[in-house]
């Protein structure tokens, strides 16, 4: 058996186990490892969770990351580190060289490995064989000869003399080993060795060794040429942007930024994802140190100029980042057609946006958008599961239906305004405007602690209290805004947002809280493309909320667009079961096209537990019972709407009321019209309809309905008009001569 130690050395090893030459004992024999997919093979069937919504298969990584004795760079590859200079150098045929310093800015380069197998780095780490080449530095797998042979990695800074490798270095050492995070490479230790390529010391980091594979690996292995339809699922995408952000607000939260995010830098481990090569790590406030980053990945140099790495620059890499690993484009064969991609699409471009303030403020507020986007994008919960409360959102009470899930008032009788009974639910849109959700306080404005102790009052009220305000707050004027709505004022409305716009600055063009309610006070004035064009916006700006599509589900019913309708509107309705007035607007376009069936289904879908119920299942029987154009609705409908009624949690519970009698004269009404029409054939008897229904029967009852309703009249009018309806549907009589 020949002597692996290292790779030069001719001896054999004898029966004791020691090389015959070097003395030394061969390396640790390592289990045989079976071959394993590119992308590697799952675990079985074990996964792990991801931010409480999605499940990833665990993946056997082993042996993936395969080491080499040394590093080779190709001629063609071989630029200075520098980002400022990127020229070519060490380049020229037999007279190159493979380790020097660049002759146009000085920054040394080494295409060459400083270290070989066998080598020990401090007297405790002994280098296995290479791995991998940065532009600050090389990588090497490494055992911790104390530590059991642990596997370590060794990264190796080009030269320590170098000022820009110096300075890294050093601010490595001051905060890295306390950086303690499951999606963050560990640092374990710094040590020094002596340089072969460029004289004296060099240091080296002992950082975790992880098995797994960078993300852009990950994404080359799954475009593979032969399956040009195939790319990593969206929902795979976002997950692992949820874990980088998960990584980058812990780094936020200590003051400290990334810089140099690029899917190389990112791995995919057996269950988990981690953030390495911290080089560029630098203090939030550190505006003097070297720029480590690449260029794909960041932001314009004028940003650079004009503030430096912020928040929102390692966000913007975010952004680009994701858009490359879920290539091919969106609209190419294969990829998901529903809104969940369109969402995915709006995040990774306000991530990336090139206006500074346009993009996301915090990792956590772009992660909140993103769980947002992969809802959206996952099999759709179980009925009774309550939406997850949104962080930007307040909940709202209010049904967009226009009264179609309430028991007609006696108006739908005595006003012939309401005669078509019942109408197509379909609210005005100033009713929509202080019926849609409203944003929650922001945390930061002064009036907020205020605003949440006054709770809900009648705008009239509202107001009041809001007069007393002497500091002047953004989160007044938008309350003030909402309940001049409430009031019909659009003027005042108007006035209000121009103070809160005055109050932003020139933060105010970036400001999706006046975007929405410039979209609400549109819809107060009946501006339905004015207000398609800023909820669009809202939705740009939170491509992970609901309330943005209800809106323009809203406005596109409005325009008369079934099609991007429904498309909004399913959207919600599959994320959140709870959403009632989606499930109303579903069925309205159902009704529309004449589906009385489907219509049925949407409300049905509503769960008992939404707050809604009850208005879904009175709507169901109207619909039931409504006439559809000329046609008056089918035998098989009324009779399930007569059934559906005695279900009917009505008047508290009892079992005669006023709420049911005008029920029941609903349906009776209905019935009638059947009949008169197509004849009672089908009609199944009962206490409403009667035994044996027909013209005649139907009539008395109706008329006994209506008679019913007119004992619950509030004016002389009212009654009068109840009473001359229950007289004109009386059957005739005829008195028999003497």
């Amino acid at each position: 058996m020949r002597c692996a130690r290292t790779p030069d050395c001719p001896g054999v090893v004898d029966a004791d186990g020691f090389c015959e030459v070097c003395g030394l004992a061969p390396w640790p024999a390592r289990p045989a490892r079976a071959a394993t997919p590119t992308a590697g093979a799952p675990v079985g069937h074990e996964t792990w969770p991801v931010a409480g919504l999605v499940s990833l298969p665990v993946r056997d990584f082993t042996g993936h990351r395969r080491t080499t004795a040394g590093l080779t760079v190709p001629e063609h590859e071989r630029f200075c580190a520098n980002p400022a200079c990127r020229r070519e150098v060490g380049r020229g045929g037999a007279e190159r060289l493979d380790h020097g310093y660049c002759p146009h800015c000085g920054t040394p380069f080494a295409f060459v490995s400083a270290l070989a197998p066998g080598d020990v780095v401090a007297g405790q780490y002994e280098v296995v064989g290479y791995l991998a080449r940065g532009g600050l530095g090389q990588v090497y797998l490494a055992e911790d000869v104390h530590l059991d042979r642990k596997p370590m990695a060794l990264k190796r800074l080009i030269n320590k003399t170098e000022p820009n490798a110096l300075a890294i270095e050093v601010s490595e050492r001051q905060f890295l080993t306390t950086l303690d995070h499951p999606n963050i490479v560990r640092i374990f230790n710094f040590v020094s060795a002596e340089d072969r390529l460029f004289g004296g010391q060099t240091s080296y980091i002992v950082m975790e060794y992880l098995e797994g594979m960078p993300l852009h690996e990950l994404w080359q292995a799954a475009v593979d040429p032969a399956r040009p339809a195939v790319t990593l699922p969206l929902v795979e995408v976002l997950a692992y942007g949820h874990e980088i952000l998960t990584a980058l607000d812990h780094l936020h939260g200590k003051g400290l930024l990334y810089t140099d995010l690029h899917p190389g830098n990112v791995i995919r481990t057996a269950d988990r994802v981690k953030l390495i090569d911290l080089g560029g790590v630098r203090r939030a406030d550190d505006r003097h140190s070297p720029k480590v980053r690449t260029e794909t990945y960041g932001v314009s140099p004028t940003e650079l100029a004009a503030h430096g790495f912020t928040v929102r620059s390692d966000l913007y890499a975010v952004g680009v980042m994701l858009r490359e690993l879920s290539r091919p484009p969106l609209d190419s064969p294969g990829r998901e057609t529903d809104l969940g991609a369109e969402s995915f699409g709006r995040l990774v471009t306000r991530a990336a946006h090139p206006e500074w303030r346009r993009r996301f403020a915090s990792a956590s507020e772009m992660s909140e958008q993103l769980k947002g986007v992969l809802r959206e994008l996952l099999p759709a919960p179980p009925a009774d599961r309550g939406q997850e409360p949104s962080t930007v959102f307040a909940p709202t009470a209010a049904l967009l239906d226009a009264g179609l899930g309430a028991v007609p008032g006696l108006a739908a009788w005595t006003d012939p305004a309401a005669a078509d009974l019942p109408h197509h639910g379909r609210p005005v849109p100033p009713s929509v405007a202080t019926g849609l959700p409203v944003p929650r306080p922001a945390a930061g404005d002064p009036a907020t602690p205020a605003l949440h102790l006054i709770g809900a009052l009648d705008p009239r009220s509202l107001l009041a209290r809001l007069a007393a305000f002497e500091t002047a707050s953004v989160e007044v004027q938008l309350s003030r805004c909402r309940a001049h709505l409430e009031l019909a004022g659009a003027g005042p409305a108007e006035e209000a947002l121009a103070v809160a716009a005055g109050l932003l600055a020139e933060d105010a063009a970036a400001d999706w809280r006046l975007v929405w309610h410039h979209g609400l006070l549109a819809l107060a004035r009946s501006a339905v493309a004015e207000a398609t064009e800023r909820f669009d916006r809202a939705y740009a700006e939170l491509p992970g909320e609901v309330a943005p599509k209800l809106a323009l589900g809203y406005c596109a019913e409005q325009r008369g667009d079934a099609g991007e309708a429904t498309r909004y509107y399913r959207a919600v309705w599959r994320r959140d079961r709870s959403a009632a007035s989606a499930a109303f607007g579903l069925a309205r376009l159902r009704l529309a096209d004449g589906d009385r069936a489907a219509a049925v289904r949407f409300l049905d879908g509503v769960p008992r537990v939404s707050r809604h119920y009850d208005a879904a299942q009175v709507a169901a029987v109207r619909v039931l019972a409504t006439r559809l154009g000329d046609d008056p609705p089918g035998a098989e409908h009324l009779n399930e709407a007569v059934r559906r009624l005695g279900r009917l949690r009505l008047d508290g519970g009892a079992r005669h009321g006023e709420a049911r009698d005008r029920m029941t004269a609903v349906l009776r009404q209905a019935a009638l019209g059947r009949v008169l029409v197509h004849g009672a054939a089908g009609l199944a008897g009962g206490e409403t309809m009667g035994d044996a229904p027909s013209e005649r029967s139907l009539r008395r009852l109706l008329e006994s309905s209506l008679r019913d309703l007119a004992r619950q009249a509030r004016t002389a009018n009212d009654h009068g008009v109840l009473v001359d309806r229950a007289n004109a549907v009386r059957p005739l009589t005829f008195l028999r001569s003497r």
